[in-house]
């Protein structure tokens, strides 16, 4: 019976450092997509506000598609390992 119990237990704790690694992989890719696209989203989110606000939101939208641009152009780049030691080719 304490067997089967124990059994039980460490499939149940199996089950949760699973979960916890999924959650922490969610969460790094969440990061990752804000740190490139942080300012696109602040700025949609900013012309968004003014425009529900009855504001002209025309310019925090201008902001919003360049900042996008420029993050869509860095994702692109292609990175090897001396890119983050700062060393040439």
């Amino acid at each position: 019976m304490k067997s089967i119990m124990r059994n039980s237990l460490k499939q149940l704790g199996q089950g949760m450092t699973e979960y916890i690694i999924i959650v922490a992989l969610i969460a790094i890719a969440a990061i990752a997509v804000y740190g490139f696209f942080g300012d696109t989203i602040r700025g949609q989110m900013g012309a968004m506000t003014q425009e529900l606000s009855g504001a002209d939101g025309s310019t925090s939208l201008d902001k919003a598609t360049t900042a996008g641009a420029a993050a869509g152009s860095t994702a692109s780049d292609s990175k090897k390992l001396n890119s983050y030691t700062g060393q040439s080719n």
